[in-house]
């Protein structure tokens, strides 16, 4: 089948991940590792730094997945989506130019939790808005794409951010400048590329506007639990989901802490992830092409079968810089085209004219809630003092959510 070449509308929504990813690439990379210096200057908190950052990233996702399920179903309502982008987004924006001020680690991560909370909430209605970009069709490729050019397009700001901090003295800056220059970069780059999504995709899918809309949204919220569990479809996928993507995120978001934590120098840890983007590009296309002709589900049990190996290497062999690199790279090969399905295979079963409350759920279900994983590596890192017992506790995710899609029925 001959692909078409994508609309102005498919490129406008593909183009917030380019924007967005900036700001995902940093708060993954040099952000827990400028919290660990400033966490060093507090003898009482240095040694458990891993378990802080964990305990801040499940504060954030806690949030998320109480707000979710009513602001989703407001955003269902004819127009509302793109507002609640343009609210997400200012927000964000303007949390994360003020992580460049505070020198007290806690202050720091405060911040830090309202900038996630923001970043991670737009994501909801910017993946709503697949249903409204491409068609059913076309949605595993244009997700797809999605996540590869936001992997590349990220790398542009970040190495420029990179150049700056590594360079901090040279150019006479102390690292708090450096960061804050880094900071200022990056949230202009995420409010650049949010523009043509708001000009060009134009919410299709919507319910009419109603009075009460908080009330009736928290009334509702029962009654679309139950639309889902009635579908086997919905209830096995999100189930899966829940805990292989929960698994998924943790990875992201605790790797340069946990690296970091090992000793390994910031600059390889930086360096490996940045080639994590570069590896996910490619990788995240042919995860998209794949799923489009052998199947999707077959294409998310192999990425599930990944990241398992993932969290074991992490926990077993991981100890020098030349293993962070490689596992890095592994990293890349799974990453963008496991979330990029599992939004593409959610928006094909969900309600389109449902598509932001039904995300709310989906999120709330894992993909920005990652409780559990973050969690475990916090309780873990807390209770026994090693990190490593606290990264091995995640593979478990992996192994519920393998036998949970086994369930799924398949779509094709």
């Amino acid at each position: 089948m001959a692909r078409t070449k994508f609309t102005k509308a498919e490129k406008s929504w593909i183009l917030y991940d380019v924007g967005n990813s900036a700001l995902v690439l940093l708060a993954t990379s040099v952000i827990p590792i400028y919290f660990n210096s400033l966490a060093q200057a507090d003898p009482a908190v240095e040694k458990v730094a891993v378990g802080a950052w964990g305990a801040a990233e499940t504060i954030a996702s806690l949030v998320i997945a109480l707000l979710m399920p009513v602001l989703g179903s407001i955003a269902d309502m004819e127009g509302m989506r793109k507002k609640f982008i343009v609210g997400c987004v200012g927000t964000g924006a303007v949390a994360t130019i003020a992580m460049g001020f505070p020198t007290h680690w806690l202050a720091f991560l405060i911040i830090y939790v309202i900038s996630a909370i923001a970043l991670n909430t737009s994501f909801v209605f910017y993946d709503a808005l697949l249903v409204d970009a491409t068609t059913d069709e076309r949605m595993d490729e244009v997700s797809s794409q999605g996540f590869a050019w936001g992997y590349v397009g990220s790398c542009i700001p970040f190495v420029i951010c990179l150049l700056i901090v590594l360079n901090a003295q040279m150019l006479g800056l102390t690292m708090q400048n450096a960061m804050l220059i880094a900071f200022v970069i990056t949230s202009a780059w995420w409010v650049a590329f949010t523009i043509p999504m708001l000009k060009n995709v134009t919410q299709k899918q919507f319910k009419p506007r109603e009075s009460h809309a908080i009330r009736k949204a928290i009334s509702g919220i029962g009654t679309t639990l139950r639309a889902i569990w009635a579908d086997e479809s919905l209830r096995f996928f999100i189930l899966a989901y829940f805990f292989y993507i929960d698994g998924v995120h943790t990875v992201i978001k605790m790797s340069t802490s946990y690296g970091s934590n090992l000793g390994i120098d910031g600059t390889q840890l930086v360096l490996a992830l940045l080639v994590t983007q570069f590896v996910a590009w490619p990788s995240s296309i042919i995860y998209g092409r794949l799923g489009t002709t052998i199947g999707t589900k077959k294409m998310l049990l192999v990425g599930i079968i990944g990241y398992f190996g993932i969290t074991l290497f992490a926990a077993f062999f991981l100890r020098t810089a030349t293993e962070f690199w490689i596992l890095a790279i592994c990293v890349g090969l799974f990453q963008g085209g496991i979330q990029a399905l599992s939004r593409s295979e959610f928006g094909k079963l969900c309600p389109k004219e449902h598509a932001n409350e039904y995300f709310g759920f989906f999120d709330i279900f894992g993909k920005y809630a990652a409780i559990l994983g973050t969690g475990l590596v916090s309780a873990f890192t807390f209770i026994t003092g090693n990190p490593s017992l606290g990264v091995l506790s995640i593979s478990v995710l992996f192994v519920i959510g393998f036998f949970i899609m086994l369930r799924v029925p398949d779509r094709r």
